[in-house]
């Protein structure tokens, strides 16, 4: 196993191309994880070396939203206990846009609940980017559900540069996760935010029932979509949701998954934001050595998150770079 491994990430290396069951090396059980992490850490280092990007979001509207996605607290099928609100304000936008700077963020992407935005959300969050564009700021995402090209247009011409949109899973264990939309949906919006010029991240939540295979497959895709960015989280059972009950990933588990998607995409950042802190426990600062180079920064979006400066102090205890 371990020459399969070497011989896996030679090919990597020197821009083979690989099918499908040579990554299988990378979810058998037989493969020990500490050479699977070996490999994964070279490969980090050989597309960032010792940088690592941080990026921060708001929750700018809250729950309240019609989509039964089964991990999600934010569904109103649910019932969970979860605080609900509009659109926040451009104040309040330009108030955590400005503290993500501060702390450490070198990316700030504004995230609502629900499907879709609508056209009037769209202008709202277009004025806020554009005046944190205007005042010469960090970088700003968006992550607003299932877009029109003309509403991507609007975002573009206002300066947002990437647009989030996660998979989630694979399309095969999808409808185990929601029924109220399509994985091909999440899939077209990333596939149409691509064709019109944006940054796209994409990723998926891990943990929820599904197979290593749909791992590999959701890797796949989004090396397949040429994704610039991959979000990683980790489900953290929440009461009130269909997944409550859920045993978390270990955290050896964890750090395969990360270093699976490195093999897979190579030359793309990978971050791990949600459910680190639970999942990785006292291993959270091997996320980079299983691959991963960058994380999200403070709160996520109905979970709180550790305080920016240990994790900055992290990067730094490891001889990484923070980028600017």
């Amino acid at each position: 196993m371990q020459q399969q491994l070497a011989d896996l990430l030679r090919k990597i290396v020197t821009g083979e191309q690989l099918n499908r069951d040579l990554y299988r090396t990378l979810i058998d059980e037989k493969a020990d994880v500490f050479d699977i992490l070996y490999g994964a850490n070279l490969l980090r280092q050989r597309h960032s070396g010792d940088r690592v990007g941080f990026c921060s979001i708001i929750n700018a509207r809250s729950g309240a939203c019609s989509e039964d996605c089964a991990f999600c607290v934010q569904s109103s099928h649910h019932g969970a206990d979860v605080e609900v609100y509009p659109l926040v304000d451009a104040e309040k936008m330009k108030s955590v846009y400005a503290d993500a700077g501060k702390s450490g963020a070198s990316r700030f992407g504004i995230v609502t609940s629900g499907p879709a935005p609508t056209d009037e959300d769209i202008d709202k969050i277009a004025s806020c980017a554009r005046s944190a564009v205007a005042e010469g700021g960090i970088s700003v995402c968006a992550s607003l559900g299932k877009l029109s090209r003309e509403q991507l247009r609007k975002l573009a011409e206002a300066g947002v540069r990437r647009i989030h949109c996660n998979l989630e899973t694979s399309e095969r264990f999808f409808p185990e996760v929601c029924t109220t939309h399509t994985w091909r949906e999440k899939y077209d919006t990333v596939k149409l935010a691509r064709d019109e010029g944006f940054k796209v991240c994409s990723g998926g939540i891990l943990g929820m029932g599904e197979t290593r295979e749909d791992r590999l497959e959701l890797a796949l895709t989004l090396k397949e979509l040429g994704v610039d960015s991959v979000p990683l989280n980790f489900l953290v059972p929440r009461e009130g949701t269909p997944l409550a009950g859920r045993e978390m990933l270990s955290p050896f588990e964890a750090l395969r998954i990360i270093a699976l998607f490195r093999y897979v995409l190579p030359d793309v950042d990978i971050r791990v934001c949600g459910g680190r802190e639970a999942t990785l426990r006292s291993l959270q600062s091997w996320m980079f050595y299983a691959g991963a180079n960058g994380a999200m920064l403070g709160n996520y979006l109905t979970t709180s998150g550790n305080p920016p400066r240990e994790d900055l102090q992290m990067a730094r205890d490891l001889g990484l770079k923070p980028e600017p």
